[in-house]
């Protein structure tokens, strides 16, 4: 039996892993585009890694926080390869998955707490 949501923390993980599949949805199909002309294929993948950790903390998984966070690291190595240690060319590239990473952190304890009381539901 699957644990039900209740309080406010369960409801704004689930907010926020909705917004996480959404954003990851419309960075893999620009990111197909791109690969489509040629580009990079770092936006797909990308947007897939977003989509995939949205639907795993959907389901009250850790793994997808910590999916989150190895894309943001992934998204900070793309970025210094592309502009390198050029503050201004970092900052559109890494401060929005910054900000998502901060709050990824900040529901760990929410996931923690949902995994443990799926965990004891019979």
């Amino acid at each position: 039996m699957k644990a039900r949501r209740s309080g406010f923390g369960a409801w704004a993980l689930a907010v926020f892993a909705v917004v996480l599949v959404l954003l990851g949805l419309v960075l893999a199909a620009g990111g197909a585009w791109l690969v489509a002309l040629g580009g990079s294929l770092y936006y797909l993948l990308a947007g897939l890694g977003l989509v995939i950790s949205g639907i795993l903390m959907l389901g009250d998984r850790m793994a997808g926080a910590w999916l989150y966070l190895l894309v943001f690291v992934a998204t900070v190595i793309w970025a210094l390869w592309e502009v390198g240690l050029d503050g201004w060319g970092l900052v559109p590239r890494v401060v929005g998955p910054l900000v998502l990473a901060i709050v990824v952190l900040l529901f760990m304890p929410v996931l923690r707490r949902r995994a443990a009381i799926r965990e004891v539901s019979p």
